[in-house]
């Protein structure tokens, strides 16, 4: 026997039309960029040799995004704490919508920023604001205050993902970028199903409280590791202009 559509159905077939609206923009409207003349040819890039020719600042922003990805677990742990302070099933989708908004309204300014100002220390910002996230939410009493640690989450998010993005650019070898951007997408990548893991044996075994406390641990790490960064950085810039 055959069903009507219901509100459900309804819902995933509204959600197809920006999947293909965004499929549009990548067959019709974005384009690949002419390769800069002048650039070196490589025959594998990511040989050992290619790979070494990233240099060390880059390898270093690696390492330090790595860590900071182990301090930013899966945004499912933030439904599951605002569930476990009382949040209806019903509600949930409020979690995510509070914290993209938060993220897209930071994006664009802190962007635009990152142009005139250090960007480390603007990252530094940003894990500031993700160590008041993971306080806020490994303390908080109510939904309110919940909600308050996933809007710092957010902001979080638009003071460090795009500045992160910008440094690998910088420091990696114009004819190395793509190579570059693969190979920290895939430690970042692996940072994340192993931070997710621990996450949910720390929640499993301690609660919610002491995930979101090691969060603020990896986080205050990641700060740490961004001191020496921007020497390397500031030494990188001193031999360019030499």
């Amino acid at each position: 026997m055959s069903k009507e559509p219901g509100p459900v159905h309804s819902v995933f077939w509204v959600a197809v039309i920006p999947a293909f609206a965004a499929l549009a923009l990548i067959l019709f409207v974005v384009h690949e960029p002419a390769r800069p003349a002048g650039l070196r040819k490589m025959t594998n890039p990511l040989s050992r040799r290619e790979l070494a020719g990233l240099g060390s600042v880059y390898w270093w922003v690696v390492a330090v995004a790595a860590v900071f990805t182990l301090a930013r677990f899966s945004e499912a742990f933030l439904i599951l704490r605002a569930e476990g302070a009382g949040l209806s099933l019903m509600f949930v989708p409020l979690v995510l919508v509070v914290l993209n908004i938060a993220y897209a309204l930071s994006a664009y300014p802190v962007g635009a920023l990152s142009d005139g100002m250090n960007r480390i220390a603007i990252l530094i910002v940003g894990l500031v604001l993700l160590i008041a996230a993971d306080l806020v939410l490994a303390f908080a009493l109510g939904l309110w205050s919940i909600l308050s640690g996933v809007v710092l989450w957010g902001l979080h998010m638009g003071f460090t993902q795009g500045v992160l993005a910008t440094l690998v650019a910088d420091s990696a070898p114009p004819e190395l970028r793509g190579t570059a951007f693969g190979m920290f997408n895939l430690v970042t990548g692996a940072a994340l199903l192993a931070t997710s893991v621990i996450a949910g044996i720390l929640w499993d075994a301690f609660g919610a409280q002491w995930t979101f406390l090691a969060g603020a641990v990896f986080a205050v790490l990641t700060i740490a590791g961004l001191v020496p960064l921007r020497r390397l950085i500031g030494s990188s810039d001193e031999e360019a202009q030499t």
